[in-house]
């Protein structure tokens, strides 16, 4: 039955469709206007047609957010997906310098932003080129840039665009200079001179939102190099950060010519060893892989927490010879080894970053992602860190052993991790193989029950001579009248 204002015919031509439509929907809009309310206006209603057309509109449309080109090997710089966002909400925020466009122009980075521009000047002083030479290179460089970024920034005309990579680049290369000395720096900078400043500096440079094309960097430092400068931007760069981390010069040697995509890429590949670089690498310390078949076996599994693997019989020693905390090994006596780290601030925003980096560039191997989960699998309670700590592998500079379980549980939380492709999987075989078999765990299991204490140790001690006493009674009660 035809409702108010529904216009109903019959018809065998076909072609009238369209405009019978058109009519249909009219007369239901005319009938939809005397429905609706007084206070709305009867011409914000869209008819199919319009609909369509914007529709149409729309799919032709690039995606902004993410690109379509977010895929390629070129695009390095993400923004940190909402899921890791929601478990730590200021990891990757920067907190006094924005570099790059993600966070430009935010009013709470105005106090470094205003000094970029007197380094710059420094930069222009010391070369005696001219500002218009610098900005043209980064000119010829404008679709390789945003080449790089997976969200959209054409809202930055060219000059824009140019006008941020020259003062960002020349801000962190005149910075690395100048805590290498290679150039003056003012007694009174308050850049070095405020104790507060650098710890945020360098943990701010570090956030994967926060970053510049390392190929803009490259070329900003070679084209305002003086001839005598003998030192590469990597050196100076590891130089730099090594303040926190404090590396053996002969290990920040092996790096100082290594590439990145950008500044928290470069210094993530500094501790992953050279020979092993592509997603499935084995363990850095052991050029050994895990076969295929290897895959399907059952023990390729995550492990249990330290505390259980010490009952297992598994024992913890601090690796003080390794080159870089990712360097794990597990021995056939059931040593794990595992490299010192202290961990603080500086520390738990590099995984942070570098795992929000990892998860989101294909194209890069999972170390960092690996180290995590693996480290977080250890700890997965308080006693579990205490344990660690106990052994020298864990230096807390963090908070209380509670809240460094708690942030490797939360760090592993919605992360993408694949058990059989890692540079860790035969640690995990060998470990989960450890565990389950052998005398080993039967021996580490009475010694956990019967040895873990003196009383506990007495307590053995006289049962055992109790049993001794009733099995000899036993023979001399009865050896007598076999002997007979």
């Amino acid at each position: 039955m035809a409702g108010p204002g529904t216009l109903t015919i019959s018809i065998h031509n076909t072609s009238l469709y369209p405009q019978l439509l058109s009519i249909h929907f009219q007369s239901l809009n005319q009938d939809s206007k005397s429905k609706m309310p007084k206070n709305m206006d009867p011409n914000h209603v869209i008819t199919i047609d319009q609909e369509v057309e914007t529709m149409t509109t729309q799919m032709k449309e690039s995606p902004k957010l993410l690109q379509k080109s977010a895929g390629k090997l070129s695009c390095c710089i993400f923004r940190v997906p909402q899921s890791l966002v929601e478990i730590n909400k200021e990891a990757y925020k920067p907190r006094i310098v924005s570099i790059g466009p993600y966070h430009y122009g935010n009013e709470d980075l105005e106090m470094i932003q205003e000094h970029k521009w007197r380094f710059l000047n420094d930069m222009l002083t010391r070369t005696g080129k001219p500002l218009g030479f610098f900005m043209n290179i980064i000119v010829k460089m404008e679709n390789d840039i945003r080449d790089s970024y997976s969200e959209s920034i054409d809202h930055f005309a060219t000059n824009d665009l140019a006008k941020m990579m020259v003062l960002d680049g020349f801000f962190l290369i005149e910075l690395f200079r100048k805590v290498g000395k290679l150039v003056p720096t003012h007694g009174d900078d308050p850049i070095f001179k405020m104790g507060w400043v650098s710890p945020f500096l360098m943990r701010d440079l570090l956030k994967s939102e926060n970053q510049i094309p390392f190929f803009v960097l490259q070329k900003l430092f070679k084209e305002s190099k003086h001839d005598k400068d003998t030192p590469t931007l990597q050196s100076l760069i590891l130089e730099f950060f090594n303040y926190m981390v404090d590396r053996k010069k002969n290990v920040l040697e092996k790096y100082e010519n290594e590439d990145g995509k950008h500044l928290i890429d470069f210094f993530r590949k500094s501790f992953i060893n050279t020979k092993n670089r592509n997603p499935g690498s084995v363990n850095p310390t052991n050029e050994n892989s895990v076969s295929p078949e290897e895959t399907k076996n059952p023990s390729l599994k995550l492990i249990q927490p330290a505390t259980k693997l010490g009952i297992a019989g598994v024992k913890f020693k601090a690796n003080h010879q390794a080159d870089s905390f990712l360097d794990i090994k597990f021995q056939k006596n059931g040593l794990l080894l595992i490299p010192q780290i202290n961990m603080d601030d500086f520390y738990s925003s590099f995984f942070l970053n570098c795992m929000a980096f990892e998860q989101c560039y294909f194209h890069c191997s999972k170390h960092i992602t690996t180290y995590v989960v693996f480290m977080g699998c250890l700890m997965s309670t308080s006693a579990d860190v205490e344990k660690l700590s106990h052994k020298k592998i864990i230096e807390n500079y963090f908070g209380t052993d509670k809240e460094i379980a708690k942030f490797f549980k939360d760090v592993g939380k919605d992360v993408a991790f694949d058990i059989k492709n890692n540079y860790l999987k035969e640690a995990f075989v060998e470990i989960n193989k450890y565990e389950k078999n052998g005398w080993h765990v039967q021996w580490a299991g009475f010694k956990h029950t019967y040895l873990s204490s003196p009383w506990a140790a007495i307590s053995a001690i006289a049962g055992f001579m109790l049993i001794s006493l009733a099995a000899l009674q036993t023979f001399f009660t009865v050896f007598p009248y076999y002997h007979k």
